[in-house]
């Protein structure tokens, strides 16, 4: 599991030999690191990468590529929590990069400069809880342009899923009787992508999944697939973190295990800030986009439950064309 085993599984991958010593170079570095600091990275915490990130960023060493291939490697050695949180910093920038984009195209430049004006990114690499305080900005100057503007504008693909990740899904929905057998057939699915995650040992994207994980989700078809009520789609999102989760007894630190933005969830933690559920129609977006590739057809998303709002899960219904 060491530099040599890292650099066999970039070769696997086919990166090219270049790519493979500029990712060699970005470890090497933060080892060396935390050996000057006493540690090693084979038992590195979170405190101590986000230290590290810190120093990236005073000395202008923060580029995304650097972080893509730290990501990669603690991916590779199973360090999962690391790995999720090098994932959280350097998530959620194209979504704002996105939903300005949108803005431009359906609205004008005007609208996405009264909702965008003044507003800088934190530096690539910060704690993902920097971002909150633009969140908040941007969704009530949103919604000043009217609540459906706003939630027309989130609503979107701004996650930059392409088609083609859809490819087997789409499969199993032509060769479904009916989309009730579909959605379920698409939950069996699911539920053995994440048992094969277990047994390899691996992270399930930004999730680490264990027995327990598998069971919640087996337990309920509205996790990773959705159930049909007339004519809408009920979904309900998996926690952000459901290993701890599931064993988290604190209600508003549960709500944050729950939360998936990386652009709001810090915002739980704070007494001094809510961020409005209308928000989550960014959530509510990316859950619809698979149908609306499915369908050939945009559909419409309503959020129904949010841990922004106090609830203690995410819920979304989808309405069928």
């Amino acid at each position: 599991m060491g530099m040599e085993g890292f650099r066999d599984y970039l070769v696997s991958r086919n990166f090219g030999e270049d790519d493979i010593e500029a990712a060699l170079k970005s470890v090497r570095e933060l080892k060396d690191y935390l050996e000057g600091m006493g540690g090693g990275i084979h038992n590195t915490s979170v405190d101590h990468v986000r230290s590290y990130f810190r120093q990236l960023v005073e000395t202008g060493k923060n580029s995304m590529q650097r972080f893509i291939d730290l990501a990669r490697y603690f991916y590779f050695t199973g360090q999962h929590q690391v790995y999720i949180y090098i994932i959280s910093t350097i998530s959620g920038r194209e979504v704002l990069d996105s939903i300005s984009e949108k803005l431009v195209k359906e609205m004008g430049t005007d609208c996405q400069a009264r909702i965008f004006d003044g507003l800088r990114n934190p530096p690539l690499g910060s704690p993902p809880e920097v971002y909150v305080d633009n969140t908040l900005t941007i969704v009530r100057r949103l919604l000043d342009e009217g609540e459906d503007t706003c939630h027309e504008m989130l609503a979107d693909n701004h996650h930059g899923i392409p088609r083609e990740s859809f490819e087997r899904f789409a499969e199993i929905y032509r060769g479904a009787d009916s989309i009730d057998d579909f959605l379920k057939e698409l939950h069996e699915e699911r539920v053995r992508e994440l048992q094969r995650h277990v047994d390899e040992g691996r992270a399930w994207y930004e999730q680490e999944i264990t027995p327990e994980v598998v069971e919640l989700v087996k337990s309920n078809q509205e996790m990773l697939s959705a159930v049909r009520k007339g004519d809408y789609l009920y979904i309900t999102k998996i926690p952000y973190a459901p290993k701890d989760w599931l064993v988290e007894s604190d209600p508003v630190r549960k709500r944050y295990l729950a939360c998936h933005c990386p652009l709001a969830r810090g915002a739980i933690l704070r007494e001094d800030m809510d961020i409005p559920m209308d928000w989550c129609y960014c959530s509510g977006g990316f859950h619809k986009w698979m149908y609306d590739v499915l369908f050939n057809e945009l559909t419409e998303v309503e959020v129904l439950e949010s841990v922004l709002a106090g609830n203690d899960r995410c819920r979304f219904r989808i309405r069928l064309p």
